[in-house]
């Protein structure tokens, strides 16, 4: 028997004939629905600055788990921070030096390392890079705390970045505490040397290759001959997906909208060639394309679900999921943990508030401090703890909500925010910290021949073979996607994925969900590492849910799923979306933005598919397929990755359609680098190389 742990509290258990419905398809709402004019002021029990047309609402935010009451100086647009002072952390010098003989080594670093850049040798970058990492790996292991120092000074002598981009970069409270860390810890002159300087810039060193695997003794047991997929049982469900909500309780209604550089909608940014205070587009009340959500368009979506997804308490959605990125694209300097703690329960009230159902939700890369910064408990000197602020926080929010239990709470502190949870309809749900594959976690970059220094996969490998022993179901979410053009995750962790998806695939893992690109997009996962991308190999679909946050380019929007209870397959996606282009316009004293239907997968993708047959790995193979055939699919999908914005680029080329038709067959970095690059994104013009 497997252990009870995990299992959603008695009351969702209790509520389960409620959730259920048969015919979901017949509870679907109306093609658009407009938000009614003004803030719902029934979000939050309090106001320091209560919600106008030209302000953004400052609701008071007691949080039940802290046990405070967050400053409205906090999140002020007027009172934007300039140092984050949170507490840093440092591995522990090798010997006792005094400052004195430490800033003498740091000067002398910084002489070493131009003598390094600046010789004429017919040395590569790389070996320059990664000569000039063990210099400051020198400073990190006899002084670490001046590594920042160390760091910021030779970032401005070679013009690496801005005087503010290097503080911003490298200062001992933004991400200097963390190289020192790296650098200490690191084989700079190694395998892991090369992903740093390929990290820092790939023009230092070329991206390293996937490293060979070994998988003997990977698995509990060897994949069963004879595997068999439960069955569906022809009752259907509804399933929500949101994504990337970025709240920003910081918007400036008014403000620059079009900013140069960072986040714009903000108090302290400007257009090029204009002087504050003028304004070259004010920022709309509902949000704009270069900034993330305020509450007056976050709100409005959650307004907007019920409405159109047909959910009311006579036909409510099962459950939902929520794949990661909370807090806003603040520059380092302006987060703290506080802010992220505040967005963390903002937005977890909202979703409580407004879905009136369990929601299982993942940390995004955005969702800590410094953002995508994540440590393995394995980090010696006692590092390994150093964000078990975080996880504990979040894990005790979800119990509070009650979306898990406190046996499941524990086991999202210890799993770094990660636990597997069987919810009241019997599917196992197994969430995964997926920063501890993403390129811009820099604790990834040592130890980089292991891909499991956090021991993240070998929790879901646990968790497969006991959903297996049971005969379980499976939905694997995350937030950093593990392939697609594989800009994004590292090559050595996806890979070690890709492997366990395939061993435990297609009778346990039913899906795999995403979030992180703020597109809609999807990936396959194919039997033998995807080495034949055939309809045969078709194993598994990784889901990229579109984002709430129109940032970079996008319009906002959401998804739901129509969910076999006994198979828990996908028979149907729908997604609903906003014109970010028409805010501008919106006379708001009068009404809200209007949310419109924007397809159903079925249907947009109409492959003559059976009707009884699930939207499985097979199916978007064969979509594939017909993109193959006719390349007018691929200019749809690309409408649909960007939510019908206005700003979506279009792909009518062979070269986009072969290039989109690589990404969705790449579900580890591996695959999606080999495939034509410059097409991924679709939030700015497409840069083929």
């Amino acid at each position: 028997m497997r252990p009870q742990q995990g299992i959603v509290n008695a009351s969702l258990l209790i509520s389960h004939t409620v959730w259920r419905q048969s015919s979901p398809e017949n509870c679907l709402g109306p093609s658009a629905y407009t938000v009614p004019a003004g803030f719902p002021t029934s979000a939050f029990p309090s106001y320091y600055l209560p919600p106008t047309s030209t302000q953004e609402a400052q609701p008071i935010l007691h949080d039940p788990v802290l046990n405070i009451t967050f400053p409205l100086n906090l999140t002020s647009p007027d009172t934007l921070p300039t140092v984050d002072n949170d507490p840093v952390f440092y591995p522990q010098p090798i010997g006792n030096i005094s400052d004195a003989t430490a800033a003498s080594l740091v000067q002398a670093a910084i002489a070493n390392i131009t003598g390094v850049i600046e010789a004429n040798n017919g040395a590569s970058n790389c070996s320059k890079c990664q000569a000039a990492l063990a210099v400051a790996k020198n400073v990190a292991q006899a002084a670490p705390s001046k590594v920042p120092d160390l760091l910021v000074s030779v970032c401005k002598k070679f013009k690496f970045g801005s005087n503010s981009t290097c503080i911003n970069n490298y200062a001992a409270t933004n991400y200097g505490a963390i190289w020192a860390q790296v650098l200490h810890f690191a084989d700079v002159t190694g395998l892991d040397g090369r992903y740093i300087c390929n990290g820092l810039s790939r023009s230092f060193c070329p991206a390293p290759t996937v490293s060979p695997l070994n998988t003997t003794n990977l698995f509990p047991k060897p994949k069963p001959a004879n595997l068999t997929v439960p069955e569906a049982s022809g009752e259907r469900v509804k399933v929500l997906h949101l994504s990337d909500f970025h709240l920003d309780a910081r918007y400036a209604v008014a403000s620059e909208a079009n900013c140069t550089s960072g986040l714009c909608c903000r108090t302290n940014v400007h257009a090029l060639g204009s002087t504050l205070p003028q304004i070259e587009l004010p920022a709309p009340l509902y949000g704009a394309f270069r900034c993330d959500t305020p509450y007056y368009l976050g709100l409005a979506a959650l307004q907007a679900i019920g409405p159109l997804t047909g959910t009311t308490k006579d036909c409510p959605l099962a459950w939902s999921i929520y794949t990661g990125d909370l807090v806003s694209h603040d520059s380092q300097n302006q987060l703290s943990r506080a802010y992220v703690e505040y967005t963390e329960y903002s937005v977890y009230e909202m979703l409580r508030e407004y879905l009136r159902s369990p929601v299982f939700p993942v940390l995004g890369n955005h969702d800590s401090n410094p953002v995508a910064i994540d440590a393995p408990h394995s980090e010696p000197y006692g590092l390994g703890r150093q964000f078990s602020w975080n996880y504990d926080h979040v894990a005790a929010l979800w119990q509070h909500d009650g979306w898990i239990n406190s046996a499941t709470a524990r086991e999202a502190k210890l799993h770094y925010g990660a636990y597997s949870v069987k919810n009241q309809y019997g599917l196992r749900i197994i969430t995964l910290n997926t920063d501890f594959w993403l390129r811009s976690n820099y604790l990834n970059y040592y130890n980089m021949s292991d891909p499991d220094v956090s021991g993240m996969q070998s929790f879901l490998i646990k968790e497969l073979q006991a959903a297996e022993d049971c005969g379980e179901r499976v939905w694997i979410i995350g937030h950093v996607l593990t392939g697609w053009d594989g800009s994004n995750p590292l090559p050595n962790p996806t890979d070690l994925f890709y492997q366990i998806v395939d061993r435990y695939s297609p009778h346990v893992i039913a899906n795999v969900f995403f979030g992180h690109t703020h597109e809609d997009q999807f990936m396959i996962y194919y039997a033998n590492n995807g080495s034949d991308p055939s309809i045969a190999n078709a194993l598994t679909t990784g889901w990229i849910g579109p984002s709430v946050t129109p940032l970079t380019n996008l319009n906002s929007g959401f998804r739901m799923y129509e969910i076999d209870t006994g198979s828990f397959d996908i028979y149907e996606a729908y997604t609903w979306y906003s014109d970010v282009s028409s805010f501008p316009d919106l006379n708001t004293s009068s009404t809200g933005p209007t949310f419109h239907f924007e397809y159903s997968t079925r249907e947009a993708y109409d492959i003559g598919w059976p009707e009884d047959a699930p939207l499985n790995a097979t199916y978007w193979h064969a979509v594939t397929e017909a993109m193959e055939r006719d390349i007018s699919l691929v200019s749809k999908f690309n409408t649909f990755e960007g939510k019908m914005s206005v700003m979506t680029p279009n792909c009518t080329s062979e070269a986009c359609a072969r290039a989109k038709i690589c990404y969705m067959r790449s579900a580890s970095a591996a695959l999606g680098r080999k495939c034509p690059q410059g097409y991924g994104s679709v939030q700015s013009a497409f840069n083929p190389s």
